[in-house]
């Protein structure tokens, strides 16, 4: 079913790691996981947008798909054809993946573009606060005609029935829309508009762009990071000081948005660390430490000391007896609950709260023994520049998860720390120094606690005008922007069609602040102090004036390239030089000879004065040559210039040689020496001869190399250059050699024997082709070398490949290299991989392709023998890779590619254990085989015992399995397969008896009591008539639990999530009647005690977590 209703769309900024999705994901490869933020071009946007609607999608059946990927209905928006996309299983990522797509890209006209507003949203159908929703804005093109969410929320989270987003098997989606007539956001200017620019975003950086902007417009901190010492020979990707100067100047002084490469670089980080979104918090604390680090035996030691640093005292105090014990600690920076808060006063209150420590947690006072005692936390001092950090995201132990904390929470724009005659401050505090404190900058956080957006509010000069500092785009903001709508909490938008349905549409604003920068009023004029020219050093403001040149000379030099053509020219010299070493086709790299850079109306004549000067070889002893590429992507040498091409212009020429616009104009100098090596007039050319170039091979070194030209007439014989060949090759006159032509090398390489006898011109050779020849070897000494002959050398180099083999148990370090042949067969490279480990079964070893986009190892391993040569190992997409993982198994993979591996949890009958099993056994084999294999590894309570396998998800039994259902489709990666023996009382039921499901749940106090269960859960089987009382002994025989807690625990009847609670007296098995529910685990009898059990990940989920990377800064 599907409801298309408009509504005010949340308009939150913008949302987390956003990628589009490639159609490539189809066969199991990867779409590209650069995780860009989207900008934000919502302002400055005219009035007459179409209105926004909200689409919403029920999907039945949902954990029954068997589709990689599901679209909607199509639904129209500001008269477009939209629709969403969602994988149900994640797009190669334990996430459900979901994005919006323009359903009739295929049939647009050429050059297409829509910009929209949307957001997409995951409903909680127990709760809505705990609605998933994520928003964001993109240009849709033919390129990116899908934009969304790789990792919208975990799929443990999503297949948990309890957690309330799948009720009856069902997922509700929405979208809602807003397409944007006009988009400004390329043409605006930060630096015209605002006077400051931005910083590049370089993939999920944006949590570090606006704690760096926050760092540098406290000019105090500006001014000591450039008084760090550097020299011009520090490298800033090298130097955390010398990056942050370079970084801070090109903010100060720089026209457009600034790129942080360097910096990351200077961190030891790589693309994939700066692609991870690290805890912004942890960020500031290691750059604040490393720089402090930096700073020691520097005239500005103990900068961030002075600017951040301020001292508590830990103290606790008996009651009844004089004794006191206190400590003092220094901060960086403050974390404030927002939990339970309604602003920072509240949450500083809490901060100094005392705590009673009496009854069983008495304080232990050294000479006193235990006593009643308070503790607290007083404030010694407070630092100038206070940086407070908001507990935005905490754990939730109910629900065993990170949750982000939406509630609304207000910050002043003046904070006064000495208020109720100083409550905060401990009697050691200064008071003469005045705690008031302006706010400076407001950090904050769109979206939810998976990923999301960061960006900061500042007022640099802490006047009224605040500034949005967002990725590259900083823009002017009101106060009102800036505070009161990032306090959070929910809004509400009046009902949309007031007549029909007058509840308000409330939304939560994902969008809030996360850390807040205060600066102390008596302190601003020493922090927000002039920073200029004569803070930097000389060697920085050099370093970066030049390349700051650079950039306007290349900035120039790309406005003039219409007036002004590159010539290359190739010499004799870079052939000898490259052929052999840098290059093995074809004759020269023509990115690696002279360049001239020579204004297009200039006669080529006068060009030539140029050559002479740069080569020394006189204008009437030069003679050029064009290059062709040819039919077989060989490019060489054509024909000479006429005179009367050399009379004209270099564009004039150009033109001639390449039709391309602003291509470069590629010549051959050929150059004659007379016998004292000094350049003479080039020999007269008539049609009848050809110029070849001549390769010797030598196949007892392996090397190739040039060793010149010759003119030949198209009438001769091979035979008739024997000698001259043998003169250039160094050999004896009479040496006996082989020629070869070389062809081409592209797609692959074709090097023909060249007839001695016949003559060129019917050997069918031409200017500029190339022969290659090596001396006469007999057969058998030939079988000595490697590669005996020019073809064989020239197919090794051209298939040669290095590859970097790592354990895929370590998938970021290289553990060794190999150097083989991209034809090399899949044995060939299990072989040579088996020989490096000194394994002596290749058939031992498994491989797992490279994928280039998110630097790691694809998800499925190499089957055996599933490539048929090492080049399709090495490909993603169009791009190729020189990366392979290993894994050595205890059984040969042919063999294990025919088993299936499960993982079974055996719970003993008898005894509290429970023991992992791997079972492997041939794909066709059933549930029976399992548990008859599982029956030799365990120990059962009695031989004749009979097992059966439940599949088991969050705490809950969802199946039974047939004996004689087929293992190959059972999952076991999400839900955890469970062996026990079957009791004696259900295999004897009586026809009124009923199996019931036993769960243990507990109530959630902070999510609106929502039932969590935990535990192990269990079948039990019910007697007609049996009361409460008479099955709670049973269970509590069965679980074993003591008298004393045992008496604590309530049983419940619960259907659909919902507990209605039994007495002694009920009949349990009148509750049982029912079966029209979706499923037996639906309806169970619930037992709710408190969870005592340690915390720990699900099993499920053993492998997996959703925490954040810790920031490390490695230099």
């Amino acid at each position: 079913m599907t409801v298309m209703t408009p509504a005010p769309i949340d308009q939150q900024e913008d949302e987390e790691m956003l990628v589009p999705h490639s159609d490539l994901a189809e066969n199991n490869h990867q779409p590209m996981e650069a995780p860009a933020e989207a900008p934000n071009p919502a302002d400055n946007q005219p009035v007459d947008d179409p209105p926004p609607s909200r689409f919403t999608w029920r999907i039945d059946n949902f954990s029954r798909l068997n589709t990689k990927k599901l679209y909607s209905e199509i639904f129209v928006v500001g008269g477009y054809k939209w629709r969403v996309l969602v994988f149900p299983k994640g797009n190669n990522v334990e996430y459900l993946s979901m994005y919006l797509d323009v359903a009739d890209s295929a049939s647009l006209p050429y050059g297409w573009s829509r910009y929209a507003q949307f957001s997409l949203g995951v409903l909680n159908q127990i709760h809505n606060k705990y609605t998933v929703r994520k928003d964001t804005q993109h240009q849709f093109n033919a390129r990116e005609s899908d934009w969304g969410f790789t990792s919208f929320m975990p799929l443990s989270e999503l297949y948990d029935p309890a957690r309330g987003y799948l009720m009856h098997d069902t997922l509700i989606v929405e979208a809602e829309v807003i397409v944007r007539r006009v988009v400004d956001y390329w043409t605006y200017d930060s630096k015209k508009e605002t006077g400051y620019v931005g910083l590049k975003n370089q993939g999920a950086t944006c949590y570090m762009n606006s704690l760096l902007q926050t760092l540098y417009h406290i000019p105090y901190f500006r001014k000591a990071v450039y008084h760090m010492p550097t020299t011009e020979n520090d490298m800033p990707s090298a130097s955390i000081p010398l990056a942050l100067q370079s970084l801070f100047y090109k903010l100060q002084y720089s026209d457009s948005s600034v790129a942080t490469k360097e910096l990351t670089k200077s961190f030891g980080w790589d693309t994939y660390d700066s692609f991870m979104q690290h805890d912004v918090q942890e960020l500031n604390r290691v750059l604040c430490e490393k720089l402090e680090d930096k700073m020691k035996g520097t005239v500005v030691e103990g900068t961030i000391q002075k600017l951040f640093e301020g001292h508590h005292m830990n103290y606790i105090e008996c009651i009844n007896v004089d004794y006191k014990s206190t400590r003092k600690e220094s901060f960086y920076d403050l974390q404030l609950d927002v939990k339970g808060c309604r602003d920072v006063y509240a949450s500083f209150d809490k901060y100094v709260e005392v705590e009673r420590l009496e009854g069983d947690n008495k304080y232990h006072a050294e000479q006193y023994g235990l006593q009643d005692a308070k503790k607290g936390v007083l404030f010694i001092d407070f630092p100038p520049v206070l940086q407070l950090q908001l507990k935005r995201f905490e754990y939730d132990f109910m629900r065993d998860t990170m949750v982000k904390i939406n509630d609304r929470y207000e910050f002043p724009l003046q904070l006064d720390l000495d208020r109720e005659d100083g409550k905060y401050l401990s009697p050691d505090a200064d008071r003469s120094v005045r705690n008031l404190y302006t706010l400076h900058s407001v950090l904050v956080h769109s979206g939810g606690v998976h990923g999301g957006h960061y960006y900061a509010f500042i007022r640099p000069t802490l006047s009224d005008q605040w500034y949005k500092f967002d990725d590259e785009r900083v823009t002017k903001e009101d106060v009102k922007r800036a505070l009161e709508e990032q306090y959070g909490g929910e809004e509400e938008l009046p009902p949309t069609n007031p007549g029909f349905n007058n509840t308000p549409f409330k939304f939560t604003k994902y969008s809030n602040a996360y850390m807040l920068v205060y600066i102390r009023e008596s302190d601003k004029d020493k922090i927000i102090c002039d920073v200029d020219e004569k803070d930097i050093a000389e060697h920085l403001r050099e370093r970066l004036k030049k390349e700051q040149e650079e950039k306007e000379h290349k900035k120039k030099e790309k406005a003039e390239a219409h007036l002004y053509t590159i010539i290359k020219v190739a010499r004799d010299e870079d052939l000898a030089e490259q052929i052999g070493k840098d290059i093995y086709f074809d004759l020269v790299d023509h990115d690696k000879v002279k360049s001239f850079r020579i204004q297009k109306q200039m006669p080529f004549n006068i060009f030539k004065e140029e050559v002479a000067k740069e080569f020394g070889v006189p204008v009437q002893f030069q003679r050029f040559w064009l290059w062709a590429k040819r039919q077989n992507h060989t490019y060489r040498p054509n024909r000479p210039l006429t005179p009367a091409e050399e009379m004209q212009s270099v564009g004039q020429l150009r033109e001639v040689s390449n039709k391309v616009p602003n291509a470069e104009l590629k010549l051959f100098l050929e150059v004659e020496l007379g016998l004292d090596m000094h350049p003479i007039a080039p020999p007269d050319k008539s049609k009848e001869d050809i110029l070849l170039f001549f390769k010797l091979y030598d196949p007892e070194k392996g090397e190739l190399r040039y060793v010149g030209r010759l003119f030949v007439k198209g009438t001769g014989k091979p035979a008739e250059i024997l000698t001259k060949l043998n003169e250039m090759a160094g050999y004896s006159p009479d040496q006996e050699i082989e020629l070869y032509e070389e062809i081409k090398f592209e797609p692959n390489v074709m090097c023909e024997p060249v007839d001695k006898k016949v003559t060129f011109r019917a050997s069918q050779l031409e200017d500029g082709d190339i022969l290659c020849f090596q001396k006469s070897f007999p057969t058998e000494n030939g079988e000595q070398f490697s590669y005996p002959d020019v073809p064989s050398f020239l197919e090794y180099v051209h298939n040669r490949q290095i590859v970097h083999f790592r354990s895929l148990e370590k998938p970021k370090e290289d553990d060794f290299s190999l150097e083989m042949s991209k034809l090399y067969t899949y044995d060939d490279v299990v072989e040579r991989v088996a020989q490096q480990l000194g394994l002596d079964d290749p058939s031992k070893i498994r491989l797992t392709s490279h994928n280039c986009y998110s630097q790691q190892p694809k998800p499925h391993p190499i089957k055996y023998r599933g490539v048929d040569h090492l080049s399709d190992m090495l490909v993603h997409y169009n791009q190729s890779s020189d990366i392979l993982y290993y894994e050595v198994l205890d059984i040969p993979l042919p063999e294990l590619q025919g088993l299936k591996t499960l993982k079974v949890a055996f719970h003993h009958a008898t005894k509290d254990e429970v023991v992992i099993h791997t079972i492997r056994l041939p794909k066709q084999s059933t549930v029976g085989d399992v548990l008859s294999d599982l029956k030799t590894k365990v120990e059962l309570s009695d031989p004749n015992a009979e097992l059966r396998l439940l599949e088991v998800f969050y705490h809950k039994i969802y199946k039974i399995f047939p004996l004689n259902e087929k293992i190959e489709n059972i999952n076991d990666q999400y839900w955890t397969l469970r062996a026990e023996e079957i009791p004696e009382e259900e295999k004897n039921l009586g026809q009124t008896d009923r199996l019931i499901h036993v769960y243990h749940f507990t109530k959630d106090t902070a999510q609106n009591q929502q039932v969590q269960n935990f535990g192990e859960p269990f079948f039990l089987v019910i007697h007609e008539g049996e009361t409460l009382a008479e099955i709670k002994v049973r269970v509590q025989k069965k679980l074993q639990v003591p008298d004393e807690e045992f008496a604590k625990w309530r049983f419940a009847f619960l259907s659909l999530g919902r507990p209605e609670y039994l007495q002694d007296h009920d009949i349990v098995s009148n509750r049982f009647q029912r079966r029209d529910v979706y499923g037996a685990w639906e309806q169970y009898l619930g037992l709710e005690h408190s969870d005592t059990a340690p915390k720990r990940a699900y099993a499920a989920n053993q492998n997996r977590h959703t925490f954040e990377k810790p920031v490390k800064i490695y230099n």
